[in-house]
């Protein structure tokens, strides 16, 4: 059975972080995609890295938003290697994002996000209407109460998925489309390679499982598929309509910079069901015009489905699982692009310490920091 150090199963911008990264510290690393590289989530998603505003209530939710604000610290630092690595311009952009409320029962809901956020010392603030308008004057007058939370981010991920395809391959990753995996192959207690779909097998010393909302169908992990439906718009005249990230009950709109608009996004539970339905596009369209009715003039561009990877409370998996020889780093649900660097930090620091190839001195965050 031909062997390799390490095999990543799964192209999306988790699976080609960690096989980057993994590359880049001296390991042998092939990477193993079903379809096309990055054609799930990845291609669906809005690249918001929002560690503030996606903060929920809990103890899971305090997890999360501590997991997120490290890697979006990490992102302007892993954008620039990405750049350096692939010769792609960086499309990172750090305009930062106002929360909007369209009433009265929405403005009382931010007002509570507001407080949580406070007490857990994000940097948010609370800003009038007409103080929101200034910074976006295409919100409509009606608008009741918003947030404004300067220090995030948003980023292209098929720029992402571009640049780290040509950044691992460069590296010396191994990276392989169209390439199914069927199963795990085990062999004395040990996760010790994959099956393929067309009958091979490959050897691995380890196995990194990210294949999103396909990881439950090749090992026993508690992931799920989200169903969310997206929308790209386009202004013919260029750009300028909003500069920030707006964020609403029940969706968004991400500016490109180029006249490119992302609203998003349903989340429907429907197992792996990618047809486009009308309700949800048509819901998103009626809630972010009441706040940006400019956007009703935009030219639709595409319509996307994509299959989040959900966990029970939507923390990832990451790290050394309950099987010898296997990694998991799925699971992340909306926060794919937002964790990818931290995800990938940590997966090789796994690596680093089980591998003697493994570069010495490569920094990775201890695993209390993961989940």
């Amino acid at each position: 059975m031909d062997r390799r150090e390490v095999i990543v199963v799964g192209g999306g911008v988790i699976g080609l972080s960690i096989a980057w990264r993994a590359a880049r510290s001296g390991i042998s690393v092939t990477l193993l995609e079903r379809d096309r590289f990055g054609a799930g989530a990845t291609h669906a998603a809005a690249g918001m890295l929002a560690p503030v505003a996606e903060a929920d209530f809990g103890g899971a939710g305090r997890a999360l938003v501590e997991l997120g604000l490290t890697s979006a610290t990490s992102w302007p630092q892993f954008a620039a290697a990405l750049e350096r690595d692939s010769g792609l311009p960086s499309r990172l952009r750090a305009d930062g994002a106002l929360v909007l409320a369209r009433d009265r029962d929405e403005a009382e809901a931010l007002e509570r996000q507001l407080a949580y956020r406070r007490r857990l010392g994000l940097a948010v603030t609370r800003i009038t209407p007409s103080r929101a308008r200034e910074l976006e004057p295409a919100l409509a007058p009606s608008l009741r109460l918003a947030l404004e939370i300067p220090g995030e981010s948003s980023v292209d991920p098929r720029w992402v998925c571009d640049a780290l395809v040509l950044a691992a391959r460069g590296a010396g990753a191994e990276l392989r489309e169209h390439c199914e995996v069927a199963g795990l192959v085990r062999r004395g207690g040990r996760v010790s390679g994959v099956a393929l779909a067309d009958g091979g097998q490959l050897g691995a010393d380890r196995v990194v499982l990210a294949a999103g909302a396909w990881s439950a169908a090749l090992s026993d992990v508690p992931v799920r598929p989200v169903k969310g439906q997206i929308m790209r718009l386009r202004d013919g005249d260029g750009p300028g309509l909003v500069g920030r990230t707006l964020r609403f009950e029940g969706g968004y709109i991400v500016t490109r910079g180029d006249g490119g608009y992302v609203l998003g996004a349903s989340s429907e539970e429907r197992g792996f069901d990618t047809t486009v339905t009308a309700r949800p596009l048509y819901e998103l369209l009626r809630d972010a015009s009441e706040l940006v009715p400019g956007l009703l003039d935009l030219e639709v561009e595409e319509i996307t489905v994509g299959l989040r990877p959900g966990s029970p409370d939507n923390l990832p998996l990451i790290g050394a699982s309950d099987e010898d020889g296997l990694i998991l780093a799925c699971g992340h649900f909306r926060n794919g692009i937002l964790l990818a660097p931290i995800t990938a930090t940590l997966v090789v620091g796994v690596l680093e310490d089980a591998l003697p190839s493994a570069s010495v001195g490569s920094r990775h965050i201890p695993d209390e920091v993961g989940v």
